[in-house]
């Protein structure tokens, strides 16, 4: 992103765009805008040393007067129609900043407020009697499997349709989009960094391996164990625990990108007798519909977000019913503590482009609905920081890789990605968000966790 140096001009007129716009918005935003802001009609208004927010088209004030707060401004981001001239990162932090030191939550803006704002659209040209009728179009990017159509179709919320579509929306962008942002291992969840992340030599990579050898010691992997890995992504956890632990692995996802990429890997490999990939969903594992446990061991790493809130008890029981008595389950999975009201997958913006129908929830609760499905938790490892550094790595090589990024999904995916990256980090960062694993054993039988934990 271009950075560009606010200008120091003195505030302009009323009559212009930006002034206009600004003083619509004081009720709303506690005082001045946090950020400075450049119209489409040149004009500018707000705090001089503020990090500059460009709106270059009328378009990005419908947005946001159709969808208020993180929706409209993420849709008039992705789409160009707002511009960030600085760090977004820096940006964001600093607009969060002024907000949390505002106490902006029990701001209620009176009828008055809202009515000048309205003027303040309508004057500038931004709303009119059309916008009823014709309102903004949601970006291409955004996904779609909810609504009443949808529901007619069977694409109920965490139907088994609807979350193919949620699930193919983020991850059949193509295999090659995600190794230029990913490692070599394309894990597509939270490393393991056993060394800080400056150390010379030291690699995502290598942080990654170390995540999966960690997984794979903590559910006590040895030669022959049988292995299920619930939602694996492209195959790290399952080609690693094979190659490196000769585990007899059977991994399942929904994603069919995936699955073409994890096979093609196994026959590079050499591992066709002890890998295999189903596309399958896992209320299908036909291991566990006896409920003796069939595996030794099973692990699902950041998948548990994306099956429900009324769907967890079944995911847990699947876990426990595919394990045997004695068994090891490894769970790793992001939460929130204090979720935002109304949004359970993180906020409007991830919910609506990135993960459709993504539930979070404390760790505890989490923790208290395995144990609900018969699983005794022995350990939870919080790795909260491991995750920031992480996300520098893969925003990092996104860097890098942009100009081949966008010529694959476009400037539009690219600025999505931009902004989730960005916002991910920071959730992570400032403590909005976590990361642990949930280590586990089925009763019924005698356990091998040593007393003494070496990990």
């Amino acid at each position: 992103m271009t950075a560009t140096t606010p200008s120091s001009s003195s505030a302009p007129s009323s009559s212009q765009v930006a002034g206009r716009l600004a003083e619509a918005l004081r009720p709303f935003v506690g005082g001045d805008l946090p950020v400075r802001l450049r119209a489409w009609d040149g004009s500018e208004a707000g705090p001089v040393d503020a990090p500059l927010v460009e709106l270059r088209s009328p378009a990005a004030v419908r947005r946001l007067v159709r969808h208020p707060g993180e929706l409209g401004a993420a849709q008039a981001y992705v789409t160009g129609e707002l511009e960030v001239h600085h760090d977004l990162d820096d940006a964001l932090t600093h607009a969060w900043s002024v907000v949390a030191e505002r106490n902006l939550s029990g701001v209620r803006p009176g009828p008055q407020a809202y009515v000048a704002a309205l003027r303040a659209a309508v004057d500038t040209g931004t709303v009119g009697p059309g916008m009823v009728l014709r309102p903004p179009r949601a970006p291409r990017s955004q996904a779609q499997v909810g609504g009443p159509l949808n529901a007619l179709l069977g694409r109920r919320l965490h139907s088994k349709l609807r979350d193919r579509l949620a699930i193919s929306h983020h991850y059949d962008l193509s295999n090659e989009f995600y190794s230029l942002i990913l490692d070599d291992h394309m894990a597509y969840s939270s490393a393991y960094y056993t060394q800080p992340p400056s150390t010379p030599g030291y690699t995502l990579e290598d942080a990654q391996a170390d995540k999966l050898d960690l997984v794979c010691r903590k559910v006590g992997l040895t030669e022959g164990a049988t292995f299920l890995d619930v939602g694996c992504g492209w195959g790290s956890l399952s080609l690693y625990a094979a190659e490196h632990f000769g585990a007899k692995v059977t991994g399942v996802t929904i994603a069919a990108e995936q699955k073409k990429f994890i096979d093609a890997r196994i026959a590079e490999r050499g591992l066709g007798d002890r890998v295999e990939i189903r596309l399958q969903d896992y209320r299908d594992v036909p291991e566990a519909a006896s409920g003796a446990g069939h595996f030794d061991a099973v692990a699902s790493l950041e998948m548990g977000e994306h099956v429900g809130q009324q769907n967890y008890p079944t995911y847990a029981k699947v876990l426990h019913d595919a394990v045997k008595p004695g068994g090891r389950v490894l769970v790793q999975q992001m939460s929130r503590s204090g979720g935002r009201k109304g949004h359970p997958g993180g906020g409007p913006f991830i919910e609506s482009f990135i993960a459709p129908d993504m539930h979070m929830r404390p760790v505890g609760e989490t923790a208290d609905l395995l144990e609900a499905g018969g699983l005794e938790v022995r350990d939870v490892h919080a790795l909260r920081e491991h995750y920031v550094w992480t996300v520098d790595a893969w925003m990092e090589r996104f860097s890098k890789a942009e100009q081949r990024l966008t010529e694959l999904v476009g400037e539009e995916v690219v600025r999505v990605w931009r902004l989730y990256l960005v916002g991910g980090r920071m959730a992570f960062r400032d403590g909005r968000m976590g990361v642990d694993q949930i280590l586990m054993v089925r009763p019924g039988a005698a356990h091998s966790l040593p007393p003494r934990r070496e990990w």
